[in-house]
């Protein structure tokens, strides 16, 4: 099994928009409340495959959107 990341977002709305461009890709990920040993003004965060996050950092960079941290789980 793949180690997962999760990202953390400092707005939902960055959270859902993040998972709309994953899906469209094609791309594993899964919308989750955000663990409540983890800190983050936001209640939702996207569960990524370890593997993919730099790819994932790159497309959220062009499309600008904004997230607070990415924690290996």
């Amino acid at each position: 099994m793949a180690e997962k990341s999760i990202i953390l977002y400092y707005s939902s709305n960055y959270a859902i928009w993040t998972s709309k461009l994953l899906h469209k890709r094609g791309m594993y990920h899964k919308l989750i409340p955000v663990p409540r040993h983890l800190s983050s003004d936001c209640g939702y965060c996207v569960e990524v495959r370890t593997e993919d996050v730099p790819i994932i950092e790159g497309l959220l960079k062009e499309y600008g959107v904004e997230y607070e941290r990415i924690e290996m789980m």
